[in-house]
């Protein structure tokens, strides 16, 4: 090249950066995923997992930046406020659907403002007790009838999937039960340990090394199937909750109007990573159930997430923190 052709180049690079970087393969650059919830929770572990993966079928860096609070809604919204280019993703929950159900809600919608990619995995919550209330779902339900009230369960929030357990639980068995808050799991579990309050349903991965221990005991997953980390473990519907079923489900999203060049090549290194023997094994270790999906199958899960939890939350008269 002449020298008056380099140079020419070299300035058109210089004025026009972003027209000369979308000329190029995407990814071109490192990609930012948003996690909305602390490091050390499922959706932490899965989106961490998953993205490490699909950077080294990528050839860029996939950077976790966790932006713990509001159920999520932080790191929703530093999502619908980037650039639709495929450099920014949110590790997407339940929780963002969950969000947008409450009457009058400003949350993120996530069916108007995502781009769904994939789901990636499904964590079962189970219920547990302290060992002194139940040995049974059976008797935690009777218990509850004979002593209207009486019996507190912990959740990570109000709004949460844990909390929103209690509130089908205590709907489809005609009890009534007190829902106690708490700012995430660990300090709910905590409190449970110590018999401050008598349940909870909680996350798979966060309650099973304190049954395993002893220290809690565990009736049933919400699950729609038993749980490979706890196969044991009967399902909600078997013990007599016919259509009992809640997870906290995880998925990869990216802002509206995402190319679907970029959102098909994003779902193809996820689908890929899944099935990668690292991910696998972290999964089982985390009791984490792989999921695949495509964007229209996601986007339909996340709509009928939405109705169904948004009648509950209107029948049991839901109001957010």
């Amino acid at each position: 090249m002449k020298r008056r052709e380099l140079l020419a180049s070299m300035a058109f690079g210089t004025i026009f950066p972003a027209l000369c970087l979308s000329q190029q393969p995407y990814p071109a650059n490192p990609v930012k995923g948003l996690v909305g919830f602390p490091p050390g929770t499922a959706a932490d572990v899965a989106g961490r997992a998953v993205t490490e993966a699909m950077s080294r079928r990528l050839g860029q860096p996939f950077v976790v930046d966790n932006r713990a609070g509001a159920g999520s809604n932080i790191a929703a919204k530093a999502l619908v406020t980037a650039p639709a280019d495929g450099y920014t993703l949110l590790v997407s929950t339940i929780a963002n659907t969950i969000n947008a159900a409450f009457p009058g809600s400003t949350s993120v919608d996530p069916l108007k403002e995502f781009a769904p990619v994939t789901l990636i995995g499904n964590v079962p919550n189970v219920l547990v007790v302290h060992p002194s209330v139940a040995a049974s779902v059976a008797d935690l339900v009777r218990l509850a009838k004979e002593k209207p009230g009486s019996l507190a369960y912990a959740s990570s929030g109000v709004g949460t999937s844990p909390h929103l357990s209690g509130e089908l639980f205590a709907m489809m068995t005609g009890t009534k039960v007190t829902h106690v808050p708490y700012r995430g799991s660990t300090p709910a579990v905590t409190d449970l340990l110590g018999s401050q309050v008598q349940f909870m349903f909680g996350p798979a991965s966060t309650v099973l090394p304190h049954v395993r221990a002893g220290k809690l005991n565990a009736l049933a997953v919400t699950s729609a199937k038993r749980t490979s980390i706890a196969p044991d473990l009967p399902t909600m519907e078997e013990t007599g909750l016919k259509g009992f079923e809640s997870s906290v489900w995880v998925g990869l999203v990216l802002p509206f109007n995402t190319p679907a060049e970029v959102t098909g090549k994003l779902r193809a290194a996820a689908h890929a990573a899944i099935d990668s023997p690292d991910v696998q094994r972290t999964f089982r270790a985390q009791g984490i159930e792989p999921m695949k999906t495509s964007q229209e199958e996601f986007t339909q899960y996340m709509r009928s997430e939405a109705a169904r939890w948004g009648k509950l939350i209107q029948t049991a008269g839901i109001k957010p923190e």
